[in-house]
């Protein structure tokens, strides 16, 4: 499992990269993606799958998270929950997240969904806050 931590840069992932997300703002306890739909994105129906939104919601949430923890802390999700409003059949998909509550070992996220300025789509997550282990040796 890999966890993120407050030095893991997600504009450079190789996961965001594939789903052809773009980080455009990161601020402690807050960041903005987008996504530019492609035919990729969209299931048998025309119609963006329902788990390009999830991705884009729980990315953005703990990327919002990293912006707020100390350096030797890590972040993992615990779980999330999302409700889909509208459909959305192209265009840029742009999600915004933020804290909404920072604990010593959970923080709480929401995070909103907009394609044209139109929220299709709002998620919230748990997410565990653990310290970094230091690097195993090879054996």
């Amino acid at each position: 499992m890999r966890f993120m931590t407050s030095s893991f840069d997600s504009r450079i992932s190789q996961f965001t990269q594939h789903v052809g997300m773009a980080l455009v703002e990161k601020l402690p306890g807050r960041s903005r993606w987008t996504l530019d739909l492609q035919p990729i994105h969209m299931n048998t129906h025309g119609v963006i799958h329902g788990g390009v939104l999830f991705t884009m919601a729980d990315t953005a949430m703990g990327a919002a998270l990293i912006g707020a923890l100390q350096a030797d802390q890590i972040c993992a999700t615990i779980n999330v929950k999302i409700n889909y409003f509208k459909p959305v059949f192209g265009g840029t998909v742009v999600c915004v997240s933020e804290v909404v509550n920072q604990g010593k070992s959970v923080a709480h996220m929401d995070a909103s969904l907009y394609v044209d300025d139109v929220l299709v789509a709002r998620a919230n997550g748990d997410f565990a806050i653990l310290k970094r282990k230091p690097p195993q040796s090879p054996r």
